[in-house]
């Protein structure tokens, strides 16, 4: 979040209020629905709360997808395998929560499609492919993977199926338990072919 000059505390509970009001109105609107007007009267807030925190409803935006994603950064069991299901798990929960889900696969297509999100959004989306290949980094250091492993194949195999099931499969598949499930069929997956393949 952007620093702003000192002065009272901010209220830790009107962030959350406006990044998750940012969040639901990205959703629901996309990038041209978009505005901090709409934020304000979601969130129930005025509108110079949120430029007393962000400068423009780009930094917002970008702000409050980062936090959707940030729990990636958290991943670290100790195992590949149980790192590759913290994160198969994690991403598979975002994509089925409707609102967050939505809302996560927009800013793949916004950042795409325009200049002021793509420039901003391109920082946050660095520091995920970072995260994520550390996962397969430890495991190369811990020996569980061959320094030659398939790293960008393995992750992109795992995040996009992470990514395309709920939308692909009904509604009770998409129970806590089902996705517990299937994240662990995906990881066996994963860990099979990164297991099997060879360069060409």
């Amino acid at each position: 979040m952007e620093s702003t000059s000192p002065g009272r505390p901010r209220d830790p509970a009107v962030d959350e209020r406006i990044t998750a009001a940012a969040v639901e109105v990205f959703a629901r609107q996309g990038w041209t629905g978009f505005s901090l007007d709409a934020v304000a009267r979601t969130a129930g807030v005025g509108k110079a709360s949120i430029y007393l925190r962000w400068s423009d409803k780009e930094a917002l935006l970008t702000d409050a997808m980062a936090a959707v994603f940030a729990p990636i950064a958290h991943i670290d069991s100790g195992t590949l395998r149980g790192d590759l299901e913290q994160l198969a798990a994690l991403l598979l929960t975002l994509y089925a929560d409707g609102v967050r889900g939505t809302a996560a696969r927009r800013i793949v297509v916004e950042s795409e499609v325009t200049e002021t999100v793509r420039d901003r959004w391109a920082t946050v989306r660095s520091e995920q492919i970072a995260t994520t290949r550390a996962i397969v980094r430890r495991a190369v250091e811990r020996g569980e993977l061959a320094t030659d492993a398939p790293v960008a194949l393995l992750l992109d195999s795992l995040c996009g199926a992470a990514m395309l099931h709920p939308v692909a499969v009904p509604a009770d598949h998409l129970t806590q338990d089902a996705l517990a499930r299937h994240a662990a069929a995906m990881v066996d997956f994963v860990l099979a072919g990164a297991a099997a393949y060879t360069r060409r």
